[in-house]
């Protein structure tokens, strides 16, 4: 099972402040070596290899000092090394009317009528799983994993936000609650049923337990 050998760098490694390692003068940030380490670091996860610091050296041909400037801590790497194959989704349409709105919430939960939205295809179900047992062994990298989702999910929460100013859901709507809500239900069924997405039946299940979640957001 994949699992993190070490979370944080040595005493001995560079400072950092936030998720950036403070770098002195004479060591620019490079973006190659970067995508290296995190291909690395994502290679380890997909095998179901432990997550040590030497094990992506190894693979990234990246020193340790590398390493350490990049990155403020091995939960930082692997937050975003989980992250791959995850990206924002669309630019949304700006007035869209309720049932325009409901089907924009389906794709986001990737079951809408086009099916499996792009980010879900270049996400192999085999890493969902591994990402799901780090994170759930390790409060400190769900945490950090938490800032990517976050971000990913502020557009999708934005377009129901102003579906409530506009009237089309409910003034008193709690929009995180209900996103955690929708989400959720696709979750439930990999992580405890032990579905996949791309089972019909599951897709049914989700469509069916969003329509009901929308039925309880919409105004009126």
């Amino acid at each position: 099972m994949t699992a993190l050998a070490q979370a944080a760098w040595p005493a001995t490694g560079p400072a950092t402040t936030g998720s950036a390692a403070v770098r002195g003068p004479g060591r620019p940030r490079t973006a190659a070596l970067d995508v290296r380490i995190i291909e690395a670091t994502l290679a380890l996860i997909d095998a179901g290899e432990e997550i040590t610091v030497a094990r992506v050296v190894s693979r990234s041909g990246v020193s340790r000092a590398a390493l350490y400037r990049r990155w403020p801590s091995m939960h930082a790497l692997v937050a975003r090394a989980l992250d791959v194959g995850r990206t924002l989704p669309p630019a949304y349409p700006e007035r869209p009317d309720q049932g325009e709105l409901l089907e924009l919430i389906l794709d986001a939960a990737g079951v809408g009528s086009g099916g499996a939205t792009p980010t879900a295809e270049r996400y192999p179900e085999a890493r969902f799983r591994q990402r799901m047992r780090l994170v759930m062994t390790d409060r400190d990298l769900q945490r950090d994993y938490w800032a990517y989702v976050a971000e990913r999910r502020a557009p999708t929460e934005d377009l129901l936000r102003s579906a409530v100013a506009r009237g089309l859901l409910r003034a008193d709507l709690d929009v995180e609650a209900c996103w955690d809500a929708i989400a959720g239900v696709a979750y439930y069924q990999a992580a405890v049923r032990g579905d996949s997405m791309h089972d019909p039946a599951a897709v049914r299940r989700v469509r069916a337990a969003i329509e009901t979640i929308w039925r309880g957001m919409a105004a009126g």
